[in-house]
């Protein structure tokens, strides 16, 4: 059985999407996309159609670069959702100016009262250079933190490196 929230980690093309992607489809219920990225040139576009081919025509995609927690109150209790992915949403509440602490405070609470279990699909930015600029070190230092916050609440939290999951946090359904 799916944990009711779960956050699986991991770098650029770790293998963190494909496998929360897995997860959801064992779950054996509706599966719920909700995709935070936008579209702006030519190579997102192809990497957004190259995720959609590999889901299938089986998942119901909702895309909402800011809002989740409008589109987690449509779920429920026959739905699973994956969120790909945060650190996407994350950029752009910040580059939206948006008031970051509100929106991920409306998240966390959108996450506790969704009624269907949770995959959040999440970055890690922490471990690399410390950024040059100043909004790039806000960037790692706000992602840092709401990484944290989710993995506080999280029932199973997984760092997937080159395709390999590692279990940090509860057990894997």
């Amino acid at each position: 059985m799916l944990p009711k929230l779960s956050l699986i980690l991991g770098g650029a093309a770790s293998g963190k999407s494909g496998f929360a992607e897995t997860i959801v489809l064992g779950a054996g219920l509706r599966k719920i996309y909700i995709a935070t990225a936008q579209v702006y040139d030519d190579e997102m576009a192809q990497k957004v159609a190259r995720h959609r081919d590999q889901r299938g025509g089986s998942w119901t995609t909702i895309e909402e670069p800011v809002h989740i927690a409008g589109a987690l109150a449509t779920a429920g209790a026959g739905d699973v959702v994956l969120i790909d992915c945060a650190t996407l949403w994350l950029t752009n509440v910040m580059l939206g100016d948006h008031d970051v602490q509100a929106q991920t405070a409306g998240l966390l609470a959108a996450i506790e009262t969704c009624a269907a279990p949770i995959v959040i699909v999440s970055n890690e930015v922490g471990q690399g250079l410390v950024p040059d600029n100043a909004l790039s070190r806000q960037f790692r230092n706000a992602h840092g933190q709401l990484n944290q916050d989710i993995a506080a609440k999280a029932d199973l939290v997984v760092a997937v490196m080159a395709g390999l999951p590692m279990v940090l946090k509860g057990q894997l359904p």
